[in-house]
């Protein structure tokens, strides 16, 4: 879905996104593949009130935020050196505030990314590496400081207000995995198996959403994290020693985009299901014993005037 087709008037929990980039690049194929990418960053943000683009820095693509008080919040990968992930997947992001007019006021409210100075102190956030969540709550939490949130959505604990929605606890992973049942071993697939087999049953489009929620909120829904866990693994490959580790954290990370390349494309997945109407109940057919079931009575069409010759 190009991001000039995307729905601006969908709401969410708290309120309209706000409006997408009006500029020559966003109607360019190359440029709407970027904001795919960034998906996991703007969408939140936009839903937060704030109005996001995607730029190129240094040497690479980064998100521009625009806030309330005219400063701006800059969320880019790592710029010197520059990053070689691709765009929207980088090792550890850095956001910091700025002001076009005051250069006094810079501020560095996050940065997971490893310092290139071995001798330099890591900051704590570093542990999360190119993990979004933890930024965005970082942002809602600054940024709820200085009052320049716009729409508010995160709880008291600093995660995100989610509605009321069916929770689905996971067993446990057994230890030895390659002794157990397959029932007993794939207990993630389990758990989305139950929540498919409780949307089947669901009594209403409002509960059918609110499964679809659990999926496609974009922060602590299951594509998101299923966003994170492809990022990790290819982290996880980077650490071998063969080339393939290399080119295997290349193909996760692809893979990592387009998970959030769908969150994007069916944001208003849940509004839709939730405004849906149900269907009319199919009429009865009525019998008497010994004859065939007969259609209820229905209005029969005009007589036509008859002509004569």
């Amino acid at each position: 879905m190009g991001a000039d087709d995307e729905n601006t008037l969908a709401r969410d929990r708290t309120g309209p996104l706000a409006p997408l980039p009006d500029h020559r690049n966003a109607a360019t194929p190359w440029w709407q593949d970027l904001w795919r990418r960034h998906a996991h960053i703007t969408t939140p943000l936009r839903q937060r009130g704030l109005e996001c683009d995607i730029e190129f820095g240094l040497s690479a693509y980064i998100v521009r935020v625009s806030l309330p008080d005219d400063s701006y919040l800059i969320i880019s990968p790592p710029q010197e050196p520059p990053s070689d992930r691709p765009p929207g997947s980088p090792e550890g992001w850095i956001a910091t505030r700025e002001h076009p007019d005051d250069q006094a006021l810079f501020e560095v409210v996050y940065d997971s990314a490893s310092s290139a100075d071995p001798g330099a102190p890591q900051r704590p956030e570093a542990r999360h590496g190119g993990s979004v969540q933890p930024l965005i709550e970082t942002v809602d939490h600054r940024l709820a400081q200085l009052g320049l949130l716009p729409n508010p959505v995160a709880s008291a604990g600093g995660r995100s207000a989610l509605p009321a929605t069916p929770t689905l606890h996971a067993p446990e992973v057994p230890d030895v995995p390659g002794l157990a049942g397959r029932a007993s071993v794939y207990v993630y697939g389990d758990a989305l198996r139950a929540l498919t087999d409780r949307l089947n049953g669901a009594e209403s489009h409002a509960e059918a959403a609110a499964f679809l929620h659990q999926i496609l909120e974009p922060s602590d829904g299951l594509l998101a994290q299923l966003g994170e866990f492809f990022e990790a693994a290819g982290e996880k490959a980077k650490e071998a020693e063969e080339d393939d580790g290399f080119d295997l954290s290349y193909d996760l990370a692809d893979a990592a985009a387009e998970i959030r390349n769908l969150g994007e494309v069916l944001h208003v997945a849940e509004d839709r299901m939730r405004a849906l109407t149900p269907l009319m109940p199919a009429p009865r057919l009525t019998s008497t014993p010994g004859r065939p079931p007969s259609l209820p009575p229905r209005a029969l069409p005009a007589a036509q005037p008859r002509h004569t010759r």
